[in-house]
């Protein structure tokens, strides 16, 4: 019996398959086909095969990319709505009367805002004031205050600076910008102090330039430059209004 089996061994010889490691085991639908075949490390992979690797059935269960950005367009709009709902309610806590300014606080602070971004504008700041608000002597400290202002003095007041255009011009607005500094606070301190300096200079009686007449050069430039006409027959000073019409032309006045 003994050397029945002895002769069988050695007629016949045992395969031993490999046992694969559970590495290279997947997970059901979770990889691509061309990867069920297990690849020796020194086998290149043909063109059609690595692009087998990128390419997916399409199951036609999915929207296309125009649709895709259709839905992240609804999805930001709802995101909004909701801000709106539910917390623009919360602001009324931090509502404030409004009070109109007084001659005690005649400067305008104008401030840039890019919706949180960070930007080398957000730092800037710009105040404007009425001269006729500023605590100036008299007229010929008016006179000497728009001598020294130079070209940031103008008869009209700056289209950015929230004035109403139906407010009465009288001896002009002064402007003032700065952007040097990296801190908002900082700027708005430098304009501050310039514009108090130069109150103080002009309310300075030791000389008070009356002989000397203002410079309207950058005023006729800026009128020019736009290009409206308004440099013909003195309309740069006195520009016709509504207050100009007729009252006699009016119905019911004769």
């Amino acid at each position: 019996m003994a050397s029945c089996l002895a002769r069988l061994a050695r007629s016949h010889t045992i395969a031993r398959h490999p046992v694969a490691s559970t590495s290279s085991l997947r997970h059901f639908a979770s990889s691509s086909p061309a990867l069920a075949r297990r690849v020796k490390p020194e086998e290149k992979l043909t063109a059609d095969q690595a692009f087998d690797l990128l390419d997916d059935e399409y199951d036609d269960d999915d929207t296309t990319s125009a649709g895709h950005l259709m839905l992240r367009e609804q999805r930001q709009v709802l995101y909004y709505l909701r801000l709106i709902e539910h917390e623009m309610p919360k602001l009324v806590a931090y509502r404030k009367p409004f009070t109109p300014p007084a001659s005690a606080t005649p400067m305008i602070v104008r401030s840039l805002d890019y919706a949180g971004e960070e930007h080398p504008a957000t730092a800037k700041r710009v105040i404007v004031a009425a001269v006729d608000e500023l605590p100036l002597r008299d007229a010929a400290a008016i006179h000497k205050f728009k001598l020294i202002a130079g070209p940031r003095w103008t008869l009209n007041p700056p289209a950015d600076a929230g004035i109403s255009g139906s407010q009465i011009w009288a001896n002009g607005f002064i402007k003032i910008s700065c952007e040097d500094f990296p801190k908002p606070s900082m700027n708005l301190k430098w304009a501050s102090d310039t514009l108090d300096r130069l109150i103080a200079e002009a309310n300075d009686t030791g000389d008070t330039f009356k002989n000397v007449p203002l410079d309207l050069r950058h005023m006729r430039s800026k009128v020019r430059k736009a290009k409206r006409g308004d440099h013909l027959r003195g309309r740069m000073f006195n520009r016709p209004s509504i207050l100009d019409f007729p009252r006699e032309w009016l119905p019911g006045h004769s």
